[in-house]
C-alpha cells in the first residue's frame, strides 16, 4: 500500500522527466501513474466541455486548489475527490488495468 514516506513526495516529482506532467514517465511508479492519468483524464474533459478549474470547482463541489493541486501533480488525491469529479462529471476518471482486463 502506497502511504507513509512514500507519499511524501509529489507524483510529478517522481518522474525522470517532471516537467512532462501529465504526460512524464512514471513506469517506475504505478500508483503516480494513476495519478498522473487521472489528471490527464481530468485536463482532457476541461477542454472538451470549455470548462474552467474555477467552473469545475462550481460544478462539482471540489474545491478549487485541490483540483489545481490534482492537474499538476502535486498532490495524492484522496479517494472522494476523485468519486466526488466522477460522479459531477458523470464519467470515469480512475483507469482501468494496464491491460485493459477487468479484475475480479
Amino acid at each position: 500500500m502506497v502511504g507513509g514516506r512514500a507519499r511524501s513526495v509529489p507524483p510529478r516529482d517522481l518522474a525522470q522527466d517532471p516537467e512532462n506532467w501529465p504526460h512524464a514517465d512514471l513506469s517506475a511508479h504505478p500508483a503516480a501513474a494513476v495519478v498522473q492519468a487521472i489528471a490527464a483524464a481530468l485536463v482532457d474533459e476541461l477542454v472538451a466541455r470549455r470548462l474552467s478549474r474555477r467552473g469545475l470547482a462550481a460544478f462539482t463541489g471540489v474545491n478549487r486548489q485541490s483540483i489545481n493541486t490534482l492537474i499538476s501533480g502535486c498532490s495524492w488525491p484522496d479517494v472522494a475527490t476523485i468519486a466526488q469529479l466522477e460522479i459531477g462529471l458523470d464519467i470515469r476518471l480512475w483507469p482501468g488495468p494496464p491491460d485493459g482486463s477487468a479484475r475480479s
